[in-house]
């Protein structure tokens, strides 16, 4: 009976609204969007389990007229799916397009212009159309909103797995960066300090949005046959274990480096300019191929848990 909000998890300025159900006499399509505080969202997403209604096409009209996107959502595919199958002539392929092109006639029929469909089953979040779905929404959103949008995504299809590492390739040269200031402070170990500090918390990040924290794998345990200690086990990245000083150092190749590293940052950080810009420097690219050889590793390892739990629900 009232809008509700539910906060994703890991980033907490990405809400999810759960809107009343419209069609019902105190949920008008007129005055709907009025009720439930229309200019507070990005955009909508019209979920019907059945046909389309004629309320469903109103209140797409009113967002359309108010200037903001909508999609429309044909939910349950498992459940359609699964009746089909017992019919000698099943054909998914066929099955999928007639249910699609059912809606888009339905759609059609009480005004709506050229209207895409997306099929979608919540048991099932890897088939059908959910990857087509977060690409469509992903073209249309704010520039600055795309990327928290792909961050905030569960890891359930290659493409988003893909995707992810490339939104995250695309920070290391500002997190790099603030490792190169670090090191033009002529404070012996600060720079190695600094260093740590910020790959740990990268690293972390990393395994946080491709979902192999702890939290993540156990809710993807409790979707499928597999257990948390199975989906380790096919986590090769040395970090996988415990994210500490000695795990990060193999990024590297050996503490001797770091520390070499460290002792000529803190010599030339001591000549004026030139010094300072030498130090940096070092600092940057170090940390750069460091973080591209933790994000590579990670990357792999969630596609190949996400493999695994994709063939354990087939």
């Amino acid at each position: 009976m009232e809008p509700e909000v539910y906060p994703h998890p890991k980033y907490k300025t990405v809400k999810v609204w759960d809107l009343p159900g419209i069609g019902t006499p105190n949920f008008k399509a007129d005055e709907y969007l009025k009720l439930v505080v229309f200019e507070r969202y990005d955009f909508f997403i019209i979920i019907a389990s059945d046909r389309f209604k004629e309320c469903h096409t109103q209140l797409a009209k009113e967002i359309m007229r108010m200037g903001k996107k909508f999609y429309f959502v044909r939910s349950k595919m498992d459940s359609i799916i699964n009746a089909e199958k017992r019919k000698k002539s099943f054909d998914q392929k066929k099955t999928l397009d007639t249910i699609r092109e059912d809606c888009e006639k339905g759609l059609r029929k009480i005004g709506i212009e050229d209207p895409v469909v997306f099929l979608i089953s919540n048991f099932e979040l890897g088939k059908y159309d959910l990857n087509q779905l977060q690409e469509r929404m992903e073209r249309e959103l704010p520039q600055h909103k795309r990327r928290v949008l792909m961050l905030a995504l569960p890891n359930i299809t290659l493409e988003i797995n893909e995707k992810k590492k490339k939104a995250l390739e695309k920070n290391i040269g500002i997190v790099a960066f603030l490792s190169a200031l670090g090191a033009t402070v002529p404070i012996p170990g600060l720079s190695f300090a600094l260093d740590l500090a910020i790959v740990t918390r990268e690293i972390e990040t990393y395994y946080s949005t491709f979902g192999l924290d702890d939290t993540s794998l156990q809710k993807l345990c409790e979707r499928s046959w597999k257990t948390t200690e199975e989906f380790r086990s096919l986590m090769k990245s040395p970090l996988s274990g415990v994210i500490n000083p000695s795990s990060i150092l193999y990024l590297v190749g050996a503490a001797s480096l770091v520390v070499a590293e460290n002792a000529v940052e803190y010599a030339v950080s001591l000549i004026p300019i030139l010094g300072t810009m030498v130090a940096g420097g070092m600092s940057y690219v170090t940390v750069s191929k460091m973080l591209k050889r933790a994000l590579d590793d990670i990357a792999e390892d969630a596609r190949n848990v996400l493999m695994a739990s994709v063939q354990t629900e087939l």
